[in-house]
């Protein structure tokens, strides 16, 4: 083999290798492999050319250049405390975070340098417009309706940016200590004034209560007395009804009746007893005897 040949050779491969690299390099430069968690931002001649998705992308090499690779994962701010005056003239400290993630990469990217202070200082002065609005009362019961308020004041904010708010939060809403001792001494107050409140409402119930015993007790004692009455009423009808029927040996015999029954009270007390009989109380016994017997 001549030193042309030999020449011609290495020249062939030189040009085959150069080739081959060139194809690597065009491979390399033209394909991109973007993970799930990110996009990235693409500019041509120096000019957003596009944004390129997860998976595999291709762009022109040397042409295409990849500039920016964004997280789209969601992002937490760090935590921050911002001082604010309530309606009724209360200063509080809000302690606030904040989580959201870019949707648009080519916004963010190109309309705002720092995202995390740009929206920090967003949060701190819609925290403060809002919390404007509201009594220390309403900052406190309507926390939930305050943090609605204040996501979507800051949604709207930064649309512009490309990015979506995902949560707001309040942490805290902390007071300085002259107003932490007023709130004290009011809610003591409170607390006060329920209790006096409670007891007056059981001792109002109590003597309710014992009103509606006695009347109950006096309507029972009114229908026993009812009772009675017509009880009475009824015997007497009966007596008045047998002295019709059979003169009166029938009403001398309930006369009798009633003699013997009382002394059969008198003699039926516990101990030892004297008890005095009249004279015509041995008459009764005999008179009852006899009209048992059906005489006269």
């Amino acid at each position: 083999m001549t030193e042309d040949q030999i020449y011609a050779l290495l020249s062939d491969s030189g040009i085959f290798i150069f080739g081959a690299l060139l194809l690597i390099v065009v491979i390399f430069k033209g394909v991109r492999i973007v993970p799930q968690s990110e996009k990235h931002v693409v500019e041509r001649f120096g000019r957003l050319h596009s944004v390129l998705g997860p998976g595999i992308n291709f762009i022109v090499p040397f042409l295409d250049v990849v500039k920016h690779k964004i997280s789209i994962l969601e992002r937490q701010l760090p935590n921050a405390t911002q001082d604010a005056i309530t309606k009724d003239n209360v200063l509080v400290q809000i302690d606030t975070s904040v989580f959201y993630r870019i949707l648009e990469p080519e916004k963010t990217v190109y309309r705002i340098r720092d995202v995390d202070g740009a929206i920090a200082t967003t949060v701190a002065g819609i925290v403060r417009a809002e919390i404007g609005k509201m009594d220390l009362d309403e900052v406190q019961s309507n926390r939930a309706q305050l943090i609605g308020q204040i996501q979507t004041s800051v949604e709207d904010a930064v649309d512009d940016w490309g990015i979506e708010v995902t949560r707001a939060e309040i942490l805290d809403v902390n007071l300085d200590q002259a107003t932490r001792d007023a709130m004290l001494q009011q809610l003591n107050a409170e607390r006060a004034r329920r209790a006096q409140v409670t007891e007056a409402e059981g001792t109002k119930r109590a003597v309710e209560l014992n009103a509606d015993a006695e009347l109950y007790a006096a309507e029972q004692i009114a229908k026993a007395r009812r009772i009675q009455a017509d009880a009475e009423a009824y015997a007497t009808a009966v007596v008045a009804k047998a002295i019709k029927e059979n003169g009166l040996e029938a009403a001398q015999y309930q006369v009798a009746l009633k003699q013997v029954e009382a002394l059969n009270k008198l003699g039926s007390g516990d101990g030892k007893q004297t008890i005095l009989v009249p004279a015509n109380a041995l008459e009764a016994f005999g008179d009852a005897f006899k009209m048992l017997k059906g005489g006269s």
